[in-house]
């Protein structure tokens, strides 16, 4: 099979495009044929050996879109034809290929009406985006959140889902992605180019944060007291607040089919709208993964695999 993959760790430089031998479904799994896979912004910190992964040749990539081509032993609930999107087992990567063989509990069937960009597009982000607002942070209706770089894939998804429980919803761009946040459906949405979030934001109720770095450790100064952080993008812990009132918070993202149903509910519904994709083919995969190390683009990329 055609794949993309790293055989040392370093920059985006190091993705190579090439051969490797094709999964077999053991049992429990599925191969699934791979139509399209996402990139994620963890994707260039596996490159780079932030993960520690030292298996090589490493596939990079998280989650798929695709058909089942093979169904292992045990698997009674998938069957060779079905169109399925999922997330790999915590601690996997290997979607930028054109077969991968996975857990059939953690995938979900495709919605017919969502193409497989689409689908891909919200799994990981979904899943990580419903994780930290709902699972984590428990927010409820009527509260206030801060969603910090509202632009992005994760945050795109955590706007809407945050106004589908009934929240306010204030987020974070550059000048050119004010608009697109707010037609994710943010009520407020803060120039970061020309204004400090902590002197426009005071006394939310709850923080999401997929930036990092000092915007993280300054996040803590909007929270009301009592109120509660969640951190995606600071390492495998929480920043330590300096005061003693507020909650910080690391989402766990377990894969589960419950939460890809739940994603596809959200999206068929349509209280949360297929974002913004921008598609490279998998032999461009590292022109996609230095886009991704920029972190400068808005929505999602996805790589066209078959």
């Amino acid at each position: 099979m055609k794949a993309a993959f790293i055989e040392n760790f370093g920059g985006p430089e190091v993705l190579t495009y090439g051969d490797l031998p094709d999964p077999t479904a053991g049992e429990g799994q599925v191969v699934v044929d791979v139509v399209a896979a996402s990139v994620n912004g963890a994707d260039p910190k596996v490159a780079a050996g932030e993960y520690k992964q030292a298996n090589f040749p490493l596939v990079l990539g998280r989650d798929f879109s695709g058909r089942v081509s093979a169904v292992g032993a045990g698997v009674t609930d998938l069957k060779v034809g079905d169109e399925v999107f999922g997330v790999l087992e915590t601690g996997r990567d290997g979607t930028y290929c054109e077969k991968v063989a996975v857990g059939a509990a953690v995938v979900g069937k495709k919605p017919a009406g969502l193409s497989h960009v689409d689908a891909v597009a919200v799994a990981l982000t979904g899943l990580t985006a419903i994780c930290s607002v709902e699972d984590t942070l428990k927010l409820k209706a009527g509260e206030t959140i801060l969603i910090q770089g509202g632009a992005g894939g994760v945050a795109s998804f955590a706007i809407q889902l945050a106004k589908k429980i009934g929240a306010r919803v204030i987020s974070t761009a550059s000048t050119g992605n004010v608009d697109y946040v707010k037609s994710l459906g943010a009520d407020e949405v803060i120039d970061y180019t020309k204004t400090d979030f902590t002197q426009a934001v005071k006394g939310v109720d709850a923080v999401f944060e997929t930036v990092g770095g000092d915007v993280a450790t300054h996040s803590f100064a909007v929270l009301k007291p009592g109120g509660r952080a969640a951190f995606i993008a600071s390492g495998p812990q929480a920043p330590k607040p300096e005061r003693s009132d507020v909650a910080a918070l690391r989402p766990a993202v377990p894969r589960t089919r419950a939460h890809m149903e739940r994603i596809a509910a959200l999206v068929t519904s349509g209280a949360v709208k297929p974002q913004h994709v921008t598609t490279f083919a998998l032999k461009d995969a590292q022109k996609a993964l230095k886009v991704s190390a920029d972190r400068h683009f808005k929505g999602k990329l996805v790589l066209m695999v078959g």
